[in-house]
C-alpha cells in the first residue's frame, strides 16, 4: 500500500457505541499507519452512558495519535460532527460513523484524489439498512436536491474527506442530520471540487440505530427549513 503526503484528522461520532468503538479505532490507527505518517484520530462521544466514555479514554491512553473528546449530554449527530470539524488539526479531515458501518481500509481508495480534489466523497454501493431507512433516504435525498441543486449521489454517506481550510472560522448551526446538507452548502459555496467514490456499507454487527426514530426525522425536516431560509436569505 503506497503511503500518501497527507496531512488528516479522522474523527467518529459515538453515541453508545461501547460494542463496535474499540475495534473501529484499532482498525483506523493500522490504516492510517499505512497511509501516512501525519494523522490523528479523535473520538467524539456525544454523551453516551454504555461504557463508550469509558473505552475511548483508555483508547487514547494506549495510542498517543487518538484523541477523546467528550459531550456531557447527547447532543446530536450534528453537534458531534460539528465537534469533531473544531476538534480537527491536520490539514485535511475524515469523518466515518462509531457504529463501524463503514470499512475505513476504504481509505485507500480516497486519498489518491486528495491532491486533485478538495473533497473526496463516498456513497453507499449496497446499502445495509432496513427498508424504512432506505425509503426515507431516497425520500430527503430527492428534498434536498430539489431545494438545493446538489449533485450528490448519497449526501448522508458517512464517509467523507474535505480540506478543512474550508471549515476554518465558520460557524455551523446544525445539530442532527441536516449537517451533511450544511457541509455540503459551504463546499459548493466556495466553488470546491468534489470526487465521488463508491464504498461498502456493512450490516450493523452491534448496537442500535437511532437515526430513523421520529423524534430525529422531525427535526431533520425542522433544521432544514431554518438552513434553506438561511441560505435564501
Amino acid at each position: 500500500m503506497p503511503k500518501y503526503s497527507l496531512s488528516v484528522s479522522v474523527f467518529f461520532p459515538a453515541h453508545n457505541e461501547a460494542d463496535n468503538i474499540a475495534a473501529l479505532t484499532e482498525k483506523t490507527v493500522a490504516v492510517l499507519s499505512e497511509l501516512t505518517d501525519d494523522f490523528e484520530v479523535i473520538i467524539v462521544n456525544d454523551g453516551s452512558r454504555d461504557g463508550t466514555r469509558e473505552i475511548a479514554d483508555g483508547l487514547a491512553e494506549k495510542h498517543p495519535r487518538v484523541r477523546a473528546v467528550h459531550h456531557e449530554v447527547n447532543r446530536g449527530y450534528g453537534g458531534a460532527v460539528k465537534t469533531g470539524i473544531a476538534s480537527a488539526a491536520k490539514e485535511w479531515i475524515f469523518f466515518t460513523d462509531g457504529d463501524g458501518q463503514f470499512d475505513v481500509s476504504e481509505l485507500a481508495l480516497l486519498f489518491p484524489h486528495a491532491g486533485e480534489y478538495d473533497a473526496v466523497v463516498g456513497y453507499r454501493i449496497d446499502r445495509q439498512d432496513p427498508f424504512h431507512r432506505k425509503l426515507f433516504a431516497f425520500c430527503w435525498g430527492t428534498l434536498i436536491r430539489f431545494l438545493f441543486g446538489f449533485r450528490v449521489r448519497d449526501l448522508d454517506c458517512a464517509f467523507k474527506l474535505f480540506r478543512r481550510r474550508y471549515f476554518d472560522g465558520v460557524e455551523l448551526k446544525a445539530e442532527g442530520a441536516v449537517i451533511s446538507v450544511e457541509i455540503f452548502s459551504i463546499l459548493t459555496r466556495n466553488k470546491a471540487s468534489i470526487k465521488q467514490i463508491g464504498v461498502h456499507h456493512l450490516p450493523r454487527v452491534a448496537g442500535e440505530q437511532s437515526g430513523g426514530s421520529p423524534h430525529v426525522v422531525l427535526r431533520a425536516f425542522k433544521e432544514l427549513m431554518l438552513l434553506y431560509g438561511r441560505l435564501r436569505a
